[in-house]
């Protein structure tokens, strides 16, 4: 496989025109468009569909496009073993993550991850949705919900139970739950999309409604409440470790139930020519959770 059409392949994902992508290559259009047939004649399949205005991705474009970015970056790397030059992973890495354990987790690894790599940039996307990590072209996602069924490659770095906590203050003033109908004589503070708490009970999950006066679209404003001595709250084990581990927290075990299992995992478009500088960040981050 030509790799110069591999990177013209990407060039026109970029710019959506063959004739924005012709200029950025200082080449003609018609060259651009040759090209990119041959590359689609070499893997047996149409990678976009032309107009006279645009260019888009075919279903069979959008599944090579990780790979079309992995094979450019495997080949930076390649070439960056054998130059003075070079210290440590180069490229753009782009990730996305859930707000809270991003700024809680990810950003504080930012400085020396570009301090000790000269040639990095990384992109950091916070949000609490589900990204395409596929048709935005990310690297890398990190994700502490339950997986749903995909087509990406899962790298486990952690695990994350969902946990009961209280401050050690609203536990003195209200009692300590027992049992699972217990939480329905408490204040429980709950993340605004999530109207159910739950648990695992003989290898199953069991879930109760909960109710009370505050909820919140965020972790912060969750876990915040919950010190101030509002309420109880499920969050899950990296949301308040930092907490628990200052006595502002408390865990509240039950006796009829177990903390749901989870765990934190690093989302992977494909694990076919993986990217030094993905595999860098991944190692540092699943270090750092210990």
């Amino acid at each position: 496989m030509n790799l110069n059409d591999v990177h013209l392949f990407l060039v026109i994902t970029e710019t959506n025109s063959l004739a924005q992508a012709a200029r950025r290559l200082d080449i003609s259009p018609m060259a651009v468009s040759r090209r990119l047939t041959s590359l689609e004649q070499e893997l047996g399949t149409r990678l976009m569909q032309r107009t006279t205005r645009s260019v888009s991705l075919t279903q069979e474009g959008s599944e090579f496009l990780p790979y079309a970015r992995s094979l450019i970056e495997t080949e930076k790397g390649a070439k960056s073993l054998f130059s003075s030059d070079t210290k440590g992973v180069s490229g753009l890495l782009r990730v996305t993550a859930p707000s809270g354990f991003g700024q809680r987790y990810i950003l504080p690894l930012v400085p020396s991850l570009l301090n000790n790599n000269p040639g990095l940039r990384i992109n950091l996307q916070l949000t609490e949705d589900v990204v395409d990590i596929v048709g935005q072209g990310i690297d890398v996602a990190i994700r502490v919900a339950p997986l749903r069924d995909s087509s990406l490659i899962a790298r486990k770095l952690s695990d994350n139970p969902r946990i009961v906590c209280a401050s050690p203050d609203y536990l003195r003033k209200f009692g300590t739950p027992e049992v699972l109908h217990d939480l329905s004589f408490h204040n429980c503070l709950r993340l605004a999309n999530v109207i159910q708490w739950s648990f695992e009970s003989l290898g199953h999950i069991t879930s109760m409604t909960v109710d009370g006066r505050f909820s919140s679209s965020s972790v912060e404003g969750v876990r915040e409440l919950c010190i101030q001595g509002m309420g109880l709250a499920q969050l899950t084990l990296w949301d308040v470790k930092k907490e628990i581990a200052e006595g502002k927290l408390v865990e509240v075990s039950l006796s009829d139930v177990l903390p749901q299992y989870l765990s934190i995992w690093a989302l992977l478009p494909t694990n076919q020519y993986i990217p030094m500088r993905v595999n860098a960040f991944i190692e540092n981050l699943k270090s750092s959770l210990g």
